[in-house]
């Protein structure tokens, strides 16, 4: 059974910063690519950042240069540091796991909610 579980999220105010964590279990973590999504209410979930299996980073526009996503392949674990957080960051975070070839192994963590307010 493939599970994504998030962490990491709470209120911060803006600009500060947090860690999102995601652990990974039931799947082959070297194979896949790992990404952070985010969503809030009414629209669509939208690309944060994804790291292939490789380690190529991509990033939203929104967010380059105050967030680094990085994996730890020996620990099955996808992280999302952001800084400089804005209201506007203001979302629920999913992890997702993609599988490099297999593109029917796609999964998703059930979120994690992070609030930017004063």
């Amino acid at each position: 059974q493939v599970q994504l579980v998030e962490s990491g999220g709470g209120l911060v105010q803006p600009g500060g910063s947090l860690r999102l964590s995601c652990a990974a279990s039931g799947i082959i973590f070297r194979l896949y690519s790992m990404g952070w999504y985010r969503q809030t209410p009414g629209t669509q979930r939208e690309l944060v950042a994804v790291i292939t299996s490789g380690g190529p980073t991509t990033y939203a526009d929104s967010v380059k240069g105050r967030v680094t996503i990085s994996r730890d392949d020996a620990k099955n674990t996808v992280y999302l540091q952001m800084n400089s957080l804005k209201a506007e960051d203001t979302a629920v975070y999913y992890c997702n796991a993609a599988h490099k070839v297999l593109t029917n192994r796609n999964y998703w963590g059930q979120g994690t909610q992070v609030t930017v307010s004063s």
